[in-house]
């Protein structure tokens, strides 16, 4: 299954960067800033709570990461089981990794995400894993 995963990753990468290349073009200034770093994240959703969690980051999350300076590059789901019953995949585009930290800092002590957290999880937490890994575009890759 771990294999599988990581295909399954490693093709949503591709092909988001493959798709997304012609419309996403490195700016000025982050050729001036060494280059965005991507933030590849899967959330594992608690037994039947992937729809509340597809709802709040609809309602709320992307909203509030765009506030803290966080770019929304895009989200899947998983087309197979058992994957398409629990899981959700996203990418996040940020300045730096420096950025990122104080993004997600931002981002975890804004009233509107703990308002929108406290009020979804009434009935026990959305997520029973999360998964982070920070990545370089390639000096080839369409989207930098």
């Amino acid at each position: 299954m771990r294999k599988g995963l990581a295909f399954l990753i490693l093709s949503i990468v591709f092909v988001a960067g493959f798709g997304l290349g012609n419309v996403l073009r490195p700016t000025p200034v982050a050729a001036q800033m060494g280059g965005r770093v991507f933030e590849l994240r899967t959330y594992t959703a608690s037994e039947g709570k992937l729809d509340a969690l597809h709802a709040r980051f609809r309602d709320h999350t992307l909203r509030i990461f765009q506030k803290h300076g966080m770019t929304n590059v895009g989200y899947w789901s998983p087309q197979d089981a058992p994957l398409a019953q629990n899981t959700l995949i996203y990418i996040l585009a940020h300045s730096s990794r420096e950025a990122a930290k104080k993004s997600w800092d931002a981002f975890r002590q804004d009233p509107d995400w703990q308002k929108a957290q406290k009020e979804s999880e009434v009935n026990g937490r959305l997520t029973t894993k999360v998964e982070s890994v920070f990545m370089n575009a390639t000096d080839y890759s369409p989207m930098k």
